[in-house]
């Protein structure tokens, strides 16, 4: 669940992701490798993104970040919605053409540095 390492196809090493955060943890890191990954950021970026979670309940949005905005649409669609604080403390090293980049969660306290 947590660390995470992702490798490339050829197995280099890609990044290094984790979270504290309970049952959290899983949303927190998935969406952070899709953002790197998928949609191209860097890992800072990625771990700066606005937190979101369903775990088979309410779906938690966190409070006085962008994602408040589609409150009312997920609601209208059927979802309990609950705007709440979710920290989590993720932390990722990313593997890049030139070096090493660290990101941390400006959420809770820590550092992570690169090259």
């Amino acid at each position: 669940m947590s660390p995470t390492i992702v490798l490339n196809a050829d197995g280099s090493l890609k990044l290094v992701i984790g979270s504290p955060g309970g049952s959290r943890i899983i949303p927190y890191v998935a969406k952070t490798i899709v953002a790197v990954l998928d949609w191209g950021l860097d890992v800072q970026a990625a771990i700066d993104l606005p937190h979101h979670t369903n775990r088979n309940g309410s779906t938690d949005l966190e409070e006085g970040r962008s994602i408040t905005a589609i409150a009312p649409e997920l609601e209208r669609l059927g979802h309990k919605v609950s705007v709440r604080g979710l920290n989590s403390g993720l932390h990722g090293i990313e593997r890049t053409p030139r070096g090493l980049l660290g990101g941390a969660d400006r959420r809770r306290e820590g550092v992570a540095r690169g090259d």
